[in-house]
């Protein structure tokens, strides 16, 4: 009976789908005025504005862009020859100031995302310290937006400040196991913007395919990617995704994991890995990256070079995961050099030998770095600025993971609970809903250390067609965990506007899976 009851309350929110202008992820504060009252939007008059005294204006690409993005999604569907005669108070324009200068630069870790949107009578105006602070504003005045049964535009009249919780908040793509084509990537990068994540973790090679095509060393994506022509991200393609990312405020983070996961580097690189032994001879298999030669980190070096020249973001993931020893302990050469160094058979130090010398190399092109935890657990001497990144779940628990990262005073983001690749049957969104990212024993000082996290969609079994409905609005539940106060918990409140969004996703072309049982009014592909 009690199951039965809480299905016929699911149905009834979804049929609601949502209060008018719910918006997802929800604000830190947003106050309507006693008796409410709407503005309508005509479509034919309305604009985007700069206020007076904006430290940006006309010529600014991040905002003129968002202007035409967001008008579009707002008024495509807008009939020209509508009456538009206001049948209530109109408001024309939205106008944005902005307080500091600066377009043309990349967002950062250190990035002001807060803005303030005013809608009252006949006026509306959104105040920003910065560009990106404004493009969080668009997205949440977006979402504002509604239309009656006439087909009139409005906006219900609201105050709303607003800012995120933590200042990384990450979807990770893996294009290795599965090649994701260019347009994947910028229509995800859309629907991040949509989310308000703030960092594109491009996982871009690994063990089964090497598709970033390199300037320095082309050989890699020619032997090493699943086709040198079709299935590989060219320097253009890599500019377009860092662009495209840009004018939606969103970071792109690379990451070349080594020692470990780099079987495709092999062939595009010879010498580079370990040559793996049965007995006195070679079995003609390869393993990790040969950490006891200086080609080793001649080439690492050159490498890392140009990768941070084409990635303008100050941090590198590093990777450091999942190293298996196996091939290193088989090798004669590898043991002697063992001996040499006085490691005995812990051949935790000698990964630790690399890691030191690619995070020296690392720092000394300017970089900043972010390792997964192995690198942290295997007690890797790593600078103060390092940013460990926590992705299992147990051994130890996650949380006391976090706990340990941030005692020894490192920088943490996490990861374990939100593996989007993992999918079971149910909401199983409310899972990582409702992870508290700071749930961990530890001081203030500690928690302040918690930069946020990333959602990850590994790409054992997920390509093109399955990517967009596999992420959303799943993601969607990690977004707003790391962008909302983390008094926002209600899963009930939470699914009534997450369904509601789901239903926006669907109208803006995004192949957004269910949450349960329900309907939207406009279904997917104009249903």
């Amino acid at each position: 009976m009690a199951a039965a009851r809480a299905l016929m309350l699911l149905l009834l929110l979804a049929a609601g789908t949502g209060p008018a202008g719910a918006v997802w992820p929800q604000p830190q504060v947003e106050r309507s005025p006693p008796g409410g009252g709407r503005c309508l939007l005509p479509p034919r008059r309305f604009r985007f504005a700069y206020a007076a005294g904006s430290a940006v204006g006309p010529g600014c690409a991040v905002l003129e862009a968002a202007f035409q993005r967001y008008w579009a999604l707002l008024f495509a569907a807008a009939r020209p020859t509508e009456n538009e005669q206001p049948r209530g108070t109109p408001c024309t324009q939205l106008l944005v100031f902005v307080a500091t200068p600066g377009c043309d630069g990349f967002p950062s870790l250190d990035s002001k995302e807060g803005y303030e949107l005013s809608v009252s009578e006949g006026s509306m105006l959104l105040s920003a310290d910065a560009v990106w602070g404004a493009l969080r504003g668009l997205e949440t005045f977006s979402q504002l937006v509604g239309r009656d049964e006439n087909g009139t535009y409005y906006i219900n009249k609201t105050e709303i400040m607003d800012f995120p919780r933590f200042s990384h908040r990450g979807l990770l793509l893996d294009t290795s196991r599965h090649y994701l084509p260019l347009r994947a990537i910028l229509e995800t990068l859309d629907v991040m913007a949509y989310n308000k994540f703030n960092v594109f973790h491009w996982h871009i090679v690994d063990d089964p395919s090497f598709p970033y095509e390199s300037l320095t060393f082309p050989e890699l994506s020619k032997q090493g990617a699943f086709h040198p022509m079709t299935h590989v991200y060219t320097a253009s393609d890599v500019q377009m995704v860092i662009e495209y990312a840009r004018l939606r405020g969103i970071r792109v983070i690379a990451e070349f994991d080594t020692p470990g996961h780099t079987l495709s580097w092999g062939p595009g690189a010879p010498g580079l890995l370990t040559p793996c032994y049965v007995g006195k001879n070679p079995s003609g298999t390869y393993g990790p990256i040969n950490p006891i030669l200086n080609s080793t980190y001649q080439f690492v070096s050159s490498f890392f070079q140009e990768v941070s020249a084409v990635f303008p973001d100050f941090f590198l993931h590093l990777g450091g995961d999942e190293v298996d020893f196996t091939c290193w302990k088989s090798n004669p050469k590898i043991r002697a050099f063992m001996q040499e160094m006085g490691f005995g058979e812990d051949y935790k130090k000698l990964e630790s030998f690399y890691i030191q010398r690619l995070l020296d190399i690392i720092s000394s092109l300017k970089k900043g770095y972010i390792v997964w935890q192995e690198v942290f657990d295997n007690g890797v001497k790593v600078r103060p600025d390092t940013i460990i990144h926590v992705w299992k779940e147990s051994s130890p628990p996650y949380m006391e993971e976090m706990a340990n990262v941030t005692k020894a005073g490192y920088q943490a983001l996490l990861s374990a609970p939100w593996y989007l690749n993992r999918i079971s049957y149910g909401q199983d969104w409310m899972a990582a809903y409702q992870v508290e990212p700071l749930a961990f024993k530890g001081s203030p000082k500690q928690k302040d250390l918690v930069m946020g996290g990333e959602a990850c969609m590994w790409g054992e079994y997920v390509d093109v067609t399955n990517l967009t409905p596999r992420l959303w609005p799943r993601a969607g539940a990690i977004a707003e965990r790391l962008w909302s106060n983390a008094t926002v918990r209600d899963l009930q409140d939470a699914y009534v506007r997450l369904a509601d969004f789901r239903c926006k996703l669907l109208r803006r072309g995004v192949q957004a899976q269910p949450l349960y049982i329900g309907y939207c009014e406009n279904e997917f592909g104009g249903f």
